[in-house]
């Protein structure tokens, strides 16, 4: 009904209040299936392939200019994958791949839906903090995730296929980019995103469980990296399509 209007028609912007992302690594055959076939898997070291659990406690979300009164304060959780695109022109982009949003707002699954074709999901959501600690708790989903902050040294999550924080992020998110292929059109809607002072510091991630991706089968795959952003302006430009054809 309203495939029409899926095109991100507009800007939009907010504040991120908070934003933790948990990446996990997994090996690249497993993910290959996973996206489309415009779309290759960003990998590292040849054989490891990212999938980024984002969560992201949202301030004044709204069509960029708008005045802030008008915003919607809400939680969101994304799931996505890091994958690369090389447009019509031949410039190459990095970029994400959502395959599940979830959020506590019902009229956020609804505007969201629309206008996206991030797949929204309404979750009843609790974020609970207590000095340096953050928990984050599906009330029905099964869904948990407890993490550290520490101004001190945090060592990489045990497994990790990077050698040092450095490295690991590249592989933090948010990227440039997200990317959504329409296939009937056989073109992909490229959605830009827009930040300033965005420098994550590693967390530690004393607990998590995350249904999602035992449903994708979780197989060999390892927790690779986890850091948290706060307080930060953020806004994703109008959309924009490429054409597309495979060779």
């Amino acid at each position: 009904m309203f495939s029409f209007l899926k095109k991100h028609p507009f800007a939009v912007e907010a504040f991120f209040e908070k934003s933790i992302v948990l990446t996990f690594a997994f090996p690249k055959e497993h993910l290959a299936d996973l996206i489309p076939e415009c779309l290759d898997l960003d990998l590292f070291d040849g054989k490891w392939a990212f999938v980024a659990v984002a969560m992201v406690q949202t301030k004044e979300m709204r069509p960029k200019g708008f005045p802030r009164f008008m915003g919607r304060d809400f939680f969101l959780m994304g799931y996505r994958i890091f994958v690369r695109y090389t447009t019509s022109s031949g410039r190459k982009l990095r970029g994400l791949y959502i395959m599940k949003s979830d959020t506590d707002s019902r009229f956020m699954k609804t505007m969201g839906n629309i206008f996206t074709d991030y797949k929204y999901n309404y979750v009843d959501t609790m974020i609970s903090e207590e000095p340096g600690k953050i928990n984050v708790k599906g009330l029905h989903s099964g869904f948990s995730v407890s993490v550290t902050k520490s101004d001190g040294e945090i060592d990489l999550p045990e497994g990790s296929p990077f050698a040092d924080w450095r490295e690991a992020r590249r592989f933090a998110g948010p990227m440039p980019f997200t990317f959504t292929y329409r296939e009937k059109t056989r073109d992909v809607l490229m959605i830009e995103g827009v930040r300033s002072h965005w420098k994550p510091a590693p967390i530690k991630v004393n607990a998590h469980s995350i249904p999602f991706l035992q449903s994708i089968g979780n197989e060999g795959a390892v927790l690779a990296n986890a850091f948290i952003v706060e307080d930060i302006p953020y806004y994703w430009k109008k959309g924009e399509l490429d054409p597309w054809k495979s060779i």
